[in-house]
C-alpha cells in the first residue's frame, strides 16, 4: 500500500511539474523572457563517461541547476536530500534503482522513464544494470 501510494504521488508529481513546465513555457514563449540574460541556451550533451555540467543558476537561468550523470554498473549517485528544491530525472539509458526516502523505497528507473522526487526528500539512484545509466537531473527552488 505505501509503495502503491508513493507510486501515485511521483506520477501526480510528474504530470502537475509537467503541466506547470507547459503553461508557464507557453505563458514565457518570449525573447526577452526566455531567461534573466535574455538568451536561449541550447547545450551540447558530451559523449563521455563523466559527469557534465548542464545549467547553474542564476544568471543564465532563474535558478534551475542541471546535469548530465553517467554512472558505470554498481555505483550510485550518492545519497542526499533534495532541501528546497524539486527535482526531476530523465534517463536517457541503462537501467538501475531509485532509493527514495529514509527507508529507501526502491523504484525501477531507466532508459524512457523520468523520475520527480519532491523537496525535502533523501534520495539515491544504483545502476543495477551492466551497461552505463546517463540521465538528466534538474534542480529547481521551490518558493
Amino acid at each position: 500500500m505505501v509503495v502503491t501510494l508513493v507510486f501515485m504521488c511521483f506520477a501526480s508529481g510528474v504530470f502537475i511539474l509537467g503541466c506547470s513546465m507547459h503553461h508557464n513555457h507557453d505563458r514565457n514563449y518570449r525573447k526577452d523572457a526566455a531567461t534573466p540574460s535574455g538568451k536561449v541556451l541550447v547545450i551540447d550533451l558530451a559523449d563521455n563517461p563523466e559527469y557534465q555540467h548542464l545549467l547553474g543558476g542564476e544568471p543564465p537561468t532563474c535558478g534551475m541547476r542541471s546535469g548530465r550523470v553517467y554512472l558505470q554498473p554498481g555505483e550510485t549517485c550518492g545519497r542526499h536530500s533534495t532541501e528546497q528544491h524539486e527535482e526531476m530525472l530523465v534517463f536517457l539509458s541503462g537501467k538501475g534503482t531509485a532509493l527514495i526516502g529514509e527507508q529507501e523505497t526502491p523504484f525501477e528507473v531507466g532508459q524512457g522513464k523520468v523520475s520527480y522526487i519532491p523537496p525535502h526528500t533523501i534520495h539515491n539512484v544504483k545502476n543495477t544494470g551492466a551497461e552505463p545509466l546517463i540521465y538528466i537531473y534538474c534542480v529547481t527552488p521551490v518558493e
